[in-house]
């Protein structure tokens, strides 16, 4: 398997798609933030590629699957992840991606090596039934003013094109600096800047004009209720994935006659 990014193709901020067929009986997951450096965490996203995800019509990773991707082209550790995700769609499952904060230079290459199809964010899909709004979730943190510019810049078709213009050298100096750069910005951060803004989201399932939202990047797998002009609404998070930790975290949201299911591993 030969990844590369060639300068005629169009760069990854381009390589979404806007529709989706619905999802009958979907899996999601986000937030893996696979890396060497997390060998349990790769170990239960293999286990979950086997067990779990072969139960459902389809998969749906919102974002961060990968701690960091610098490229299509310079990611030869990310083979075995590759070849599940290619595994479950030669076995007719359908398998989604959207871009991450982490992740977002994922591209046509990776795409065609999986099977997957890339996802815009935010996207409209109908969900067992139920027109749901699908995010990676950042761009709603809008109090943090200094991660939104950032994420204008990383998402830009432009600024993508000339980044993966350079070599993988420059790529990996340019993205090892600003990792440290945003590891110390988020420990001088206070938690709720970093958590979408309620106003936000409202604004997000009123303009998509939608019930439900689906989405990670926060980290606080929960289910949440919302007024909606006197109408109720959903906002389900799902869990982030770290099997290193010390306290070992990760899951899924599924669906039971219907309705929407949050499941935390517990090993």
């Amino acid at each position: 398997m030969n990844l590369s990014f060639k300068l005629t193709e169009p760069p990854p901020a381009l390589a979404v798609t806007q529709l989706i067929e619905p999802l009958i009986d979907p899996v999601f997951i986000s937030d893996l933030h696979l890396a060497l450096e997390r060998p349990a965490t790769l170990q239960r996203f293999f286990r979950f590629m086997q067990v779990d995800a072969p139960r459902h019509l389809e998969l749906v990773i919102l974002g961060d699957l990968f701690e960091f991707w610098i490229g299509d082209d310079a990611a030869p550790a990310a083979k075995p992840v590759i070849d599940a995700l290619a595994a479950a769609s030669k076995g007719k499952q359908r398998v989604f991606v959207m871009h991450g904060n982490r992740d977002p230079l994922i591209g046509h290459d990776f795409a065609r090596a999986t099977g997957a199809t890339l996802l815009a964010d935010p996207i409209i899909a109908d969900v067992v039934g139920t027109e749901t709004l699908l995010s990676h979730g950042d761009a709603w943190c809008t109090n943090d003013l200094a991660y939104q510019q950032f994420r204008a810049m990383a998402r830009n078709p432009e600024s993508q094109r000339g980044f993966l213009g350079k070599s993988v050298d420059e790529r990996i100096a340019m993205a090892k600096g600003a990792r440290m750069l945003s590891d110390t910005a988020k420990s001088n951060k206070a938690m709720d800047i970093m958590d979408v803004t309620p106003e936000t989201v409202v604004a997000a399932l009123s303009d998509a004009g939608v019930r439900r939202i689906i989405h990670g990047h926060t980290h606080r797998p929960a289910a949440h209720v919302i007024d909606l002009d006197g109408v109720t609404a959903e906002r389900w998070v799902l869990p982030d994935w770290d099997l290193d930790d010390a306290e070992p975290r990760g899951g899924y949201l599924d669906f039971v006659d219907g309705r929407p299911r949050l499941v935390l591993f517990d090993d």
